[in-house]
């Protein structure tokens, strides 16, 4: 039987990463494209539960030649809402059955550290897919400057990522995830050839220093612009480490289950 693939991403719908991720798996099955209608980075898991979701099929632009994806087998429907948005509609309102793998991504810049766990919506929309039983890779490119994050038709090299993820999509698509592991979160360095080096990573703490400007409206109100800068070493065997300082591809298996592994008594001891 035919596998069934959903591809989502927080970048939207029209982002050459999401024409990327489609490219890497459009031969492993029937792929279902649902994704934000804009950018929605920095969302995490969040939900749209005090407006209605609205729903349009698209015509998307690929990779390939012909703007179009051989043999490919594509559905896509763009939303406006969030990345969990359009995993949450995909699965119970335009899906006939539930997908054998969810790809997010692939998203423009990269996702790194327990910071982005709970921030990236790239990540958030593959944590739904994984509370819902589906096996689920977030994949992200690093970018040279943090100003290219927001630059969606950019021309970058994902023909590496492509055949990456492609290999790996296949393998979880044949037997499904390691036990423990509810998705991946995958890196690449911004510059990714035959020879860059994989390497199996935890989650760093962080990847940025936060700043907050102060600036003035027109008016003199102030308001403020959140900002940080790149944290681009960690400790040796973390996703920043591996990216940022060694240039690797970083493959981080995530679980739902946040439980802090603690000695129970010292938790009575504080509750008393």
């Amino acid at each position: 039987m035919k596998k069934s693939i959903l591809i989502t991403n927080d970048d939207g719908i029209h982002s050459t990463g999401l024409h990327a991720a489609c490219e890497s798996v459009c031969d492993l099955g029937k792929v279902t494209i649902v994704a934000p209608s804009v950018q929605k980075s920095g969302v995490g898991r969040g939900i749209s539960v005090l407006q209605p979701i609205r729903v349009s099929k698209v015509q998307i632009a690929t990779l390939s030649d012909n703007n179009k994806i051989k043999g490919a087998d594509v559905c896509a429907y763009s939303v406006d809402g969030t990345p969990t948005d359009a995993v949450i509609v995909g699965l119970y309102g335009i899906m006939a059955k539930k997908p054998d793998l969810l790809l997010s991504g692939f998203n423009i810049g990269e996702n790194l550290s327990t910071e982005s766990v709970t921030t990236s919506g790239t990540i958030g929309a593959a944590m739904e897919a994984a509370s819902n039983g589906i096996p689920a890779i977030a994949v992200s490119v690093q970018v040279r400057e943090q100003a290219e994050k927001f630059d969606l038709f950019g021309s970058g090299d994902f023909s590496i990522p492509v055949k990456f993820v492609r290999r790996v999509a296949a393998r979880v698509l044949e037997g499904g995830l390691p036990d423990g592991a509810d998705l991946l979160n995958i890196n690449f360095p911004n510059k990714t050839t035959n020879k860059t080096k994989v390497e199996i990573t935890r989650l760093a703490k962080r990847v940025y220093r936060t700043i907050v400007h102060e600036r003035h409206d027109p008016r003199g109100t102030p308001y403020y612009w959140v900002d940080g800068t790149l944290i681009r070493d960690a400790e040796v065997g973390t996703d920043v480490h591996a990216v940022l300082k060694n240039g690797r591809i970083s493959v981080t298996p995530i679980s739902l289950d946040s439980t802090a592994e603690v000695d129970l008594n010292d938790i009575r001891k504080l509750i008393g």
